[in-house]
């Protein structure tokens, strides 16, 4: 593995900007997946990790999205999904700030497709909405956010179908078959209208509503996020749910244990990650 002396650098200056802006302006955000790891049995980034992941409830994460544009430094961008090909190219419904000066991929069709928007380092922005308390409503709410994605899919750069099961695979197919045909911006509002679909009601559980199909079933206590503790975060401190443990237990075990040796390596990069200086990029 490389030296990511520079990555974890890069990122954790993103995630700095995004502490600023929420101790500014009152907002509570939480490190997620393996950035919450990374803060419980590192004190900050776990050694191989080369992205960042934050989640807010549904009314910080809108707050947030308003001040962010203004309140970014120059040299990181927050982007939209539903914004990459003349507002017609899909990745996920994931909002990320970029940090401009890094490139993580060779530039190929792919990349151009979605504008270069997507060949840096960034942090990824998840949203914790109110999952409904009774098991049909959370089926509900999990099968209407599975098959919007499936219809956000056809406007995908492409589609390899043959990484699916048979059934699995039918189903994409009809789903990104008929989303093609879709306005990418109504998808984009059907996904949200159905993310709200509990309201402001407070349902004993929260799930990430803009999370990948395979991570939908990720559900958390609200007790868990709603209250926000400090923990020790590289040269800092970061926000992080006051149930860290509770957290980090149900999604992934036991958290402590490192994973086997082969895994120890980067996973969001396909190339030894560039990050420049703002003479370099020039």
């Amino acid at each position: 593995m490389y030296d990511m002396t520079n990555v974890h650098r890069a990122n954790l200056e993103i995630l700095k900007e995004i502490d600023r802006i929420c101790r500014k302006y009152k907002l509570k955000y939480l490190l997620d997946a393996g950035t919450l790891i990374g803060a419980v049995r590192h004190q900050g980034f776990i050694p191989w990790d080369d992205d960042a992941d934050i989640a807010m409830t549904r009314a910080n994460f809108d707050a947030f999205l308003k001040v962010a544009p203004r309140e970014l430094p120059q040299g990181m961008e927050l982007i939209f999904p539903g914004q990459f090909h003349g507002g017609e190219g899909f990745y996920d419904f994931t909002p990320r700030i970029i940090y401009k000066n890094s490139k993580t991929h060779a530039d190929d069709e792919e990349m151009a497709f979605y504008d270069g928007k997507l060949n840096h380092l960034y942090v990824d922005l998840f949203v914790l909405d109110g999952l409904p308390n009774g098991r049909l409503g959370a089926a509900c709410a999990r099968g209407l956010q599975t098959a919007v994605y499936g219809l956000a899919m056809g406007h995908r750069y492409q589609l390899d179908y043959g990484k699916y099961p048979p059934l699995q695979r039918a189903v994409i197919r009809i789903l990104a078959g008929i989303g093609r045909r879709l306005p990418l911006s109504w998808i984009m509002k059907l996904q949200r209208a159905c993310a709200r679909m509990t309201g402001k009601r407070k349902t004993k559980r929260l799930f990430y509503s803009n999370y990948q199909p395979d991570y939908l079933y990720v559900t958390l206590e609200r007790q868990w996020s709603e209250d926000t503790v400090d923990l020790p975060f590289e040269d800092t401190v970061l926000m992080c749910p006051s149930g860290w443990h509770q957290v980090l237990t149900w999604v992934y075990g036991d958290y402590r244990k490192l994973p086997p040796k082969k895994d120890r390596v980067p996973t969001h990069s396909t190339m030894e990650i560039q990050v420049f200086s703002q003479e370099e990029k020039a």
